[in-house]
C-alpha cells in the first residue's frame, strides 16, 4: 500500500496537471461556441430602465431596484411574421445601415419589436403585444413618432406610415423605383460616412424628413453569384473613386400624405448630404453638406414649410473633414453644440443658433471620440476622450462654459458608456489588457449601483493566454508609435523565434489598445512559436486629426516609415530572427502587406494579404477621394500608391486572399494582382472563398486560419 506521502505527491501532481491552461489553438479559437450574453441596451425614457436582448428573449432591467424581468419571447413574435422571400442583394450590400431591431415608445410605455420582416407592438407592463403588420414585404428602418401614434417605415423604395390605433397605412413616396431611392440608403453613404438611416420623425411628430437618393449615374459593379448550376447576376451600385455618385436631396412630407417639399441647399450633384437633424421646435432641419472631397462643410438650417436654407456655419480644413455624430441642438435655447478637428484634436464647442461661437467646451492635445449624452437642465456634458491615454477611453464630464471638468471612470483601460437620457445613470462596458469585458452600472456621481453582467473569466482561466507587452518607440517627427509585442509559448531569451507582424495601418483605425482581446488568431500563432508584432503608424485614429493626415494624398509611403521604425526596434531584440520575419493583414492591412513587399522587397520572407486594395482607383469614392483626391487631381499619387504597379519587386513569398463577392474590396484588386504579377513572372499562392461579404466567416473561418498558418509555417521555419 502507497504511503500517504507518496499519495499526497501524486494527489499534487494530478492537480497540477489538471490546473495546468491549455494553449490557444485554431481548433479552440473555431470551435468553441460564442459566449452569450446581453445585446447593446435601449433606456426607456424615464431613464430608470432598459431593454435589451439575450438568449432570444426581451429583457427589462431596472436601474433602482437593480433587477431585471423577462418582458418577451422573440422566437414566438418571429413565428407570427409572415415569412418574407429571400434577401435582396441590397440586404448583405449595405451592412451598415444601422436598422434597430427593437425601440421604446416616447412615453416609456411599449416596444416596437422588428422580427421576421413584421413589425409588433410590446405593452411593457402586461407582456402583451400587438401585430401591427403582417405582409410579405418586410417593412425596414421602422421608427416610432414621438407622440408615439405612428410607426414609419420603408418597404421596397419607398416610405410608408401606419397609424397604431387603427392600423391605417399611408404611402407618403409613389415614385421609387431601381434606380430612386426614398428613405433608403446607398452602399457607400453609410460604409463611409456612417450614416445609419435615411428618414427623422420631427419632434411634433406632423412630418417627416427623408432622404431621396437618384443612384441612376452611380455604376454597376457586376457581381455574381457562382455557387447555383447557373451563375447569378447580382449587381451592385458601387461607385468607385472618380464614379458619379448618387445625386441625394433632403425632402420633407406630412404625416397625412401629400407632396414632399424639397429643402433648397444648392447644387446637390458634387456634394454629399452627411446629415440631417430637426431643430426642437420642428420648424426647420440643420443639414450638414459636404463638397465632394470632404474639406469644406456647410451646416445649413433649411426651413420646413419654404424650403428655403441659409448657412449657419462653414468648416474648412486643408485635408479633409471627418463627419461625426456630435451635433446637439440644445432645446429651450438658442445654442447647439459643435464638433470640429480644428485644432488638430476634435473637441466640442458651443455656438448661438445664428452660428457665432460662444465658447470651446474642450481643448487640449487629445481627441474627444464621442458625445455621451447632454443634461441641459444641469448645463453639462458627457463625453468620452483620450485624455487620459490615446490607448485609453475614459468618461468625462464639463459644464456647457468649459468649467468644472471631471473624469468619472477610473478603472484603467477602455470605457464605452449609454447614458440614460436623464444622466441619472450611465452603464459602463470596461475591459483591459488584462480584463475581460464587464459591465457595470453606475449613478451620475460616479458610484457604483451594480453590476449588470460580470466579466466572463473562462477563456483565460482556461487557455493559456500570453501577455501582451504595449511598446513605446519614437518616430521621425518625434511623436510616440505605440506597439504590441506577444512572445512565443515557453519564451525563452536566448533562443531565436520567428516573427509575424501583424498590420492595418489605415484611418479610422486604432489596433494598438488597453482593451481585452482574449482568445484570438494572433494568440494561436504566438503558441505556435511566432513573435506577434503591431504597431499603429501615422494615418491610424485614436491620435488627432493632425496625427492622421499625414496619408492625404499619399497613401502608403508614411505608414511603412513608420513601420520600419517597429522593424528596427525588433531587429534589436536578440530572440527576434527578423530574417524570417512575414507580415499579414487584411482590407487596408491587405494593402499594406503589398505595399510592404513591393516598396520594401527586403524586409520580408513571406506575406499574406487578404482582401487587398491594389489601386485606389479600385475603391469606392467617398473613403478613396477623402484621403486621395480626385484621380484626376492627383494622377501620380494613385498610380505611387498601388502594388499592383510595383508586382515587379516581389521578392517574398506571397498569399492573397479573397472573397469572389466581397460587397467593399471587390476582387478586381486582386484579380489585377495576379494580372500584374503574373506578368512580372512572380509566382504567388492564392485562396479564394465564395461569401458575400468583406471577411470570411463561419465554418470557413478555420479554414481561412489553418491556411494562413500553414503558410507561415512553411516560409518562415
Amino acid at each position: 500500500m502507497p504511503s500517504p506521502r507518496l499519495i499526497f505527491a501524486l494527489f499534487l501532481a494530478l492537480s497540477a496537471v489538471l490546473a495546468q491552461k491549455k494553449p490557444v489553438t485554431i481548433d479552440s479559437i473555431t470551435s468553441a461556441a460564442p459566449h452569450g450574453g446581453p445585446g447593446s441596451i435601449q433606456w426607456a425614457p424615464d431613464g430608470k430602465r432598459f431593454a435589451y436582448e439575450e438568449a432570444e428573449k426581451l429583457w427589462l432591467y431596472d436601474a433602482p431596484a437593480k433587477s431585471k424581468k423577462e418582458i418577451a419571447t422573440l422566437s414566438d413574435l418571429t413565428a407570427k411574421a409572415v415569412k418574407t422571400p429571400e434577401p435582396d442583394v441590397t440586404d448583405w450590400q449595405n451592412r451598415r445601415v444601422s436598422e434597430q431591431s427593437f425601440a421604446w415608445s416616447h412615453a416609456g410605455k411599449e416596444i416596437l419589436i422588428a422580427t421576421g420582416g413584421d413589425l409588433f407592438l410590446l405593452h411593457v407592463d402586461t407582456g402583451k403585444w400587438d401585430q401591427l403588420t403582417s405582409t410579405a414585404d418586410a417593412e425596414r428602418d421602422p421608427k416610432l413618432s414621438p407622440d408615439d401614434r405612428f410607426v414609419s417605415f420603408r418597404k421596397g423604395h419607398d416610405l410608408y406610415v401606419i397609424e397604431i390605433a387603427t392600423r391605417t397605412v399611408t404611402r407618403l413616396t409613389s415614385d421609387g423605383s431601381d434606380t430612386l431611392w426614398n428613405a433608403e440608403l446607398d452602399w457607400v453613404y453609410p460604409e463611409e460616412l456612417e450614416l445609419g438611416t435615411a428618414h427623422w420623425w420631427s419632434p411634433d411628430s406632423k412630418r417627416i424628413a427623408y432622404l431621396q437618393f437618384d443612384v441612376s449615374r452611380e455604376p454597376l459593379f457586376p457581381q455574381v453569384d457562382l455557387l447555383g448550376t447557373r451563375a447569378k447576376l447580382e449587381p451592385e451600385r458601387f461607385p468607385h473613386a472618380g464614379d458619379p455618385n448618387a445625386d441625394v436631396r433632403v425632402g420633407i412630407v406630412a404625416v397625412g400624405g401629400g407632396a414632399t417639399r424639397w429643402m433648397d441647399l444648392g447644387e446637390t450633384r458634387g456634394h454629399l448630404i452627411a446629415r440631417l437633424d430637426w431643430t426642437p421646435e420642428s420648424h426647420a432641419v440643420a443639414v450638414q453638406r459636404l463638397n465632394r472631397v470632404q474639406n469644406r462643410l456647410d451646416l445649413m438650417l433649411a426651413d420646413a414649410e419654404t424650403g428655403t436654407a441659409r448657412a449657419l456655419l462653414h468648416e474648412d480644413d486643408p485635408f479633409w473633414i471627418n463627419v461625426a455624430d456630435d451635433f446637439r441642438f440644445l432645446a429651450g435655447s438658442q445654442r447647439f453644440l459643435w464638433a470640429s478637428e480644428r485644432s488638430g484634436f476634435r473637441h466640442i464647442y458651443l455656438y448661438s443658433r445664428d452660428g457665432k461661437l460662444l465658447n470651446a467646451v474642450t481643448s487640449g492635445e487629445w481627441e474627444v471620440t464621442g458625445i455621451a449624452g447632454v443634461d441641459e437642465s444641469a448645463g453639462e456634458l458627457f463625453y468620452t476622450s483620450t485624455e487620459q491615454s490615446p490607448l485609453e477611453r475614459h468618461l468625462y464630464a464639463a459644464r456647457f462654459d468649459g468649467t468644472g471638468r471631471r473624469r468619472l471612470t477610473q478603472a484603467k483601460g477602455t470605457h464605452s458608456i449609454s447614458l440614460s437620457p436623464t444622466g441619472e445613470f450611465y452603464l459602463d462596458t470596461h475591459s483591459s489588457i488584462t480584463s475581460p469585458q464587464q459591465k457595470t452600472l453606475y449613478s451620475r456621481n460616479a458610484a457604483q449601483v451594480a453590476v449588470f453582467h460580470e466579466a466572463d473569466r473562462s477563456i483565460a482561466e482556461t487557455y493559456d493566454l500570453l501577455p501582451i507587452e504595449i511598446v513605446k518607440l519614437k518616430a521621425a517627427d518625434g511623436e510616440t508609435l505605440y506597439g504590441r509585442l506577444i512572445k512565443p509559448a515557453g519564451f525563452n531569451a536566448n533562443k531565436k523565434y520567428p516573427v509575424i507582424v501583424m498590420i492595418y495601418g489605415g484611418p479610422h483605425v486604432q489596433s494598438v489598445r488597453d482593451s481585452w482581446s482574449g482568445a484570438n488568431f494572433d494568440q494561436a500563432l504566438a503558441h505556435r512559436g511566432f513573435i506577434i508584432w503591431q504597431l499603429d503608424n501615422h494615418g491610424s485614429s485614436g491620435r488627432g486629426h493632425k496625427w492622421e493626415s499625414v496619408i492625404f494624398r499619399n497613401m502608403g509611403e508614411h505608414e511603412l516609415e513608420d513601420q520600419k521604425i517597429g522593424i528596427r526596434y525588433l531587429e534589436s531584440l536578440k530572440f527576434a530572427e527578423t530574417s524570417r520575419m512575414g507580415i499579414h493583414g487584411w482590407s487596408y492591412g491587405g494593402y499594406m502587406t503589398l505595399y510592404a513587399l513591393t516598396h520594401a522587397p527586403k524586409l520580408f520572407a513571406a506575406g499574406i494579404a487578404g482582401a487587398p486594395v491594389t489601386s485606389w482607383r479600385n475603391y469606392d469614392s467617398i473613403y478613396t477621394e477623402r484621403y486621395m483626391g480626385l484621380p484626376e487631381d492627383n494622377a501620380s499619387g494613385y498610380e505611387r500608391s498601388a502594388p499592383s504597379g510595383k508586382a515587379n519587386e516581389l521578392a517574398a513569398k506571397l498569399l492573397l486572399i479573397h472573397n469572389i463577392e466581397d460587397d467593399n474590396v471587390h476582387f478586381q484588386n486582386t484579380m489585377q494582382m495576379i494580372h500584374a504579377l503574373q506578368r512580372a513572372g512572380k509566382h504567388f499562392e492564392l485562396m479564394l472563398y465564395p461569401q458575400k461579404q468583406h471577411g470570411v466567416s463561419g465554418k470557413a473561418r478555420k479554414h481561412l486560419y489553418e491556411t494562413m498558418a500553414e503558410f507561415f509555417e512553411k516560409n518562415l521555419r
